[in-house]
């Protein structure tokens, strides 16, 4: 698509500003824009030309806009409504042509101090990168009917120099710093004069050029020239403007000057920084949105850091403007602390999650070694040592310190519970373990070696213990202590947990004795262990003397 430029005049009210435009368009004033010849002001806010201009631009096909405006000072209009219409035209053109008459005055330098702002901000490099504005070509066109004397150029170098204030008006300083920040445009302009093309103004529509004055015919092709050399497309960003883009841009600008009452280079400002704050925001958003929760506080925060660097650092590379930039600066770090805030709620909430069912799978664990088959407390010391590992390893974040303190006591607690019951519980166990090997012993392999030891055991723990060791100096007892160890190193040990296998075990096992009753006394037909005797149904043995 082809780019655009455009061609702005301004200047106060009945100044002439459409009838020059009617003249560089080549046009009557029935054909282009309105003229007027009453005091009343003719154009209404801006005009555009409909029908662009096409322009080679070294080499580039350009489409050239018109736009005609409101005059300043204009009757029943205030200032701030001049300064819209000023602060439109200056942003949109590119070329702004100052058509000012007979001569340059304090109030028309004051005028430029919008532009001039606009100059500071948006014409300035930004961090060595391309124009944020491409700046417009401020061409200072003075009308006038005496030619004698000092040149234009000379007018307007002599109207910007610093005026003397030797008693320190803060007024003067206003208007001395509005000249000295003009030489920020010092060479993007430049100024041409114009005589009055004929003394009989109101009858100017109807003449033919053979009727108007000669020097105004030419110098009126030479301001054509001028301008046309001047011109240059719209770039916004380093970014040429097609029409479709400079719509956008020109939605951009309205947007910013109908912000507040009064339009000022700030609003103008955040207004084309808020597309790339929300660009930037989102990048934040998404890389922090992207990591895998919950973290430390730490690294949750050195992430925090990274990732605001790089939104920081985007931002820094293609804002707009210089000073007032920095309210979208402070914008942009409050719109990223309240997203880190919300990362914050969503991993401390995350951590408190996974933390939670950390705590509650151990709590199961611990229930559930509270409840072995066979008491050991290898085995409950491996678990609850698994299980502290486990949480330590796994549980991360800000929750993690607090989990902490319920998981002591809830271990500390099951510790305190299993040793409790434990010696109860392995004494019972040995009782029980006398009895089925007496059992044993005596009526499933008649072994009497294993009956006899089997109800030595029991008379142990049921009389001499109860007789001469109290049920507290029992478990302190160096017998105990090494019937314990016997005890934890055949129940529990890293290759062999009895207590998961004593079911399976004693199944073989079974089926191992019956399988010895059974088969193996048929085919050897003897035992090869002593036996308990049976003398009933044997042969009677001779008496003896």
């Amino acid at each position: 698509m082809t780019p655009i430029a455009a061609v702005a005049v301004i200047g106060p009210y009945r100044s002439g500003k459409s009838f020059l435009l009617n003249q560089l368009l080549s046009l009557s004033c029935y054909e282009g824009f309105g003229v007027g010849h009453m005091r009343d002001t003719k154009t209404k806010g801006i005009w555009v030309w409909g029908t662009p201009v096409e322009l080679d631009v070294n080499g580039v096909n350009t489409s050239v806009f018109y736009l005609d405006t409101e005059g300043f000072e204009s009757i029943g209009k205030s200032n701030v409504y001049d300064d819209r219409i000023f602060a439109l035209a200056t942003v949109l053109s590119s070329v702004l042509i100052y058509n000012l008459p007979e001569t340059i005055r304090e109030a028309d330098i004051s005028r430029l101090s919008f532009a001039v702002e606009l100059a500071e901000e948006f014409y300035g490099r930004v961090k060595g990168q391309d124009f944020a504005f491409e700046p417009a070509k401020l061409l200072w066109l003075i009308q006038r009917d005496f030619l004698e004397g000092k040149s234009v150029q000379e007018m307007v170098h002599e109207a910007l120099q610093h005026v003397p204030n030797n008693d320190g008006d803060k007024n003067i300083d206003q208007v001395n710093q509005i000249r000295e920040s003009l030489a920020i445009m010092g060479g993007n302009s430049t100024a041409f004069s114009l005589p009055q093309p004929h003394l009989q103004r109101t009858k100017l529509c109807d003449m033919k050029d053979d009727q108007l004055d000669p020097v105004y015919v030419k110098r009126r092709q030479q301001l054509k020239e001028l301008v046309a050399s001047i011109i240059r497309p719209k770039i916004v960003q380093g970014k040429l403007l097609n029409g479709q883009d400079f719509v956008a841009f020109l939605e951009q600008i309205l947007e910013a000057l109908n912000k507040g009452e009064i339009p000022s280079t700030g609003s103008l400002v955040e207004v084309f920084n808020k597309g790339i704050l929300e660009r930037c925001l989102k990048r934040y958003s998404e890389t922090m949105l992207n990591l895998t929760l919950p973290l430390t506080a730490q690294s949750l925060r050195d992430a925090h850091e990274r990732s605001r660097g790089d939104a920081m650092k985007s931002f820094d590379e293609q804002h707009f403007g210089r000073n007032h930039a920095k309210r979208s600066f402070m914008q942009l770090e409050e719109e990223i602390d309240k997203a880190y805030k919300n990362v914050i709620l969503a991993n401390d909430y995350q951590s408190a999650k996974l933390c939670e069912a950390l705590y509650v799978r151990c709590e199961d664990e611990m229930d559930q070694l509270q409840v072995l088959r066979l008491p050991s407390m290898a085995k409950f010391n491996a678990g609850l040592l698994q299980c502290n590992q486990s949480f330590e390893q796994e549980c991360v974040g800000p929750s993690k310190e607090k989990y902490e303190q319920r998981m002591m006591k809830m271990l500390g607690k099951s510790k305190s519970q299993f040793i409790k019951d434990y010696n109860q519980r392995l004494f019972n166990w040995l009782v029980t373990f006398s009895l089925v090997m007496v059992v044993v012993g005596r009526f499933i392999i008649k072994f009497i070696l294993i009956e006899m030891g089997a109800w030595i055991l029991f008379i142990f723990l049921e009389t001499y213990t109860r007789m001469f060791w109290s049920a507290e100096s029992l478990y302190y007892n160096p017998v105990w202590h090494f019937t314990v160890a016997t005890w934890e190193t055949l129940v529990y040990s890293p290759i062999l947990d009895l207590d998961r296998w004593a079911v399976p075990i004693g199944f073989v096992l079974l089926i191992l004795v019956i399988y010895w009753r059974c088969y193996c006394k048929r085919k050897h037909g003897h035992w090869l262990l002593p036996l308990h005797s049976n003398s009933k149904g044997g042969p009677s043995r001779p008496r003896s003397d």
